[in-house]
Order: structure tokens, then sequence, then C-alpha cells
């Protein structure tokens, strides 16, 4: 199998360390494979959309997610730099309701970050740039998008970066307890 599956503390988020096969030319790597994602991950289908960012230093983008029936599962993974990657679970019937986990992914240690429906999902930029590339279980629907305050304090994500630069849609996203009515 070419992949390594970790559970992490939240365990239906998935730290994944691709094997790569290097050698005086560079390097390849398996960035997905549907039949390996299925084996370990329940009830996964596979993905339909692929999205990339770019961010310079310090930049936080999130805390997104979709509202059913459009919840998106995503798997995270960094092309270029390095970021502080965040998973919040927001499923109100889970033992981690409010918690959250994260990972540092980097163009050097090419692992990848899978995070289900259900969850809020959120970087910041550690490096000069970042070049994220991300797959999601439902296509981006626009009516459905919503997000978290990336400092909510009843979430309390300890953030590696003093003064982010955040957009001004992420800056007005509602606090979790405004939106629990919302939630599955």
């Amino acid at each position: 199998m070419p992949f390594k599956f970790t559970k992490l503390e939240i365990p239906d988020v998935v730290f994944i360390e691709p094997e790569i096969f290097k050698d005086e030319r560079g390097f390849f790597m398996e960035t997905y494979k549907k039949s390996d994602f299925k084996k370990f991950i329940k009830n996964f289908d596979g993905f339909v959309q692929e999205n990339h960012s770019r961010s310079t230093k310090n930049v936080l983008r999130g805390l997104h997610y979709q509202k059913f029936p459009k919840e998106q599962a995503k798997l995270i993974r960094v092309i270029k730099g390095e970021i502080f990657d965040v998973a919040v679970d927001i499923r109100k019937n889970s033992l981690y309701f409010k918690k959250y986990v994260s990972k540092i992914l980097s163009e050097e240690n090419r692992a990848m970050l899978y995070i289900p429906e259900g969850f809020a999902h959120g970087f910041c930029v550690l490096s000069e740039v970042a070049e994220v590339v991300y797959l999601t279980t439902h296509e981006y629907a626009p009516e459905y998008d919503t997000g978290i305050r990336w400092n909510d304090e009843t979430i309390g994500i300890d953030w590696p970066i003093k003064e982010p630069i955040v957009s001004k849609k992420d800056k007005n996203l509602p606090y979790l307890k405004d939106l629990l009515e919302w939630l599955k």
C-alpha cells in the first residue's frame, strides 16, 4: 500500500503519509488511490472536485465548511511551502464536538490530512508562500458555504502566528454558539 494512514486524536480525521520513491531524477508518489482510501476510511465514496490556493505568510483561511446536504470531506496537501492545518469537529452528537486537531503539512513532508464531513477546516501559512491543493467529496455550493470565526474562544485553537491576515469574509463569520441550531 502506498500510504500510511494514522488516525488522530479525533479518530475520523486521518493523517496520511504517502510512500515516496526518490532517485537522481527526483521523486514519484501517489497522492490518491480510491481503493486504498476505501479500505481505511469508513463510508468513503471518492472525490468530485479539486481546488488549489496560493497564500502568503501569515494568511489564515477558515474555518470553512458546507452545510447539509452538500457537506464536504476534504483531502488536503501542500505542494509549496508549509501550513498549520486544522480540523474542528462540529458534529453536535460527537464525543469530540468543539474539539480540534492540527498538523503541519508541507512540501517537505508531503503528508496529507483527510477531514471528513461534519468538520470545519482552516489553515495558516508558516512559510513565505504556500500552495494548497485539496480534493472534496461535493462540489462547491455557494448557498451552503459557511464557516466559524477563526478565533472562536469555545474552540480555542492555538494558532502559531501572532497577527494573521484574514479576509473580510472570514473576519465576519459567526461564532460556533450562533450556529448550534443549524448543526447536525
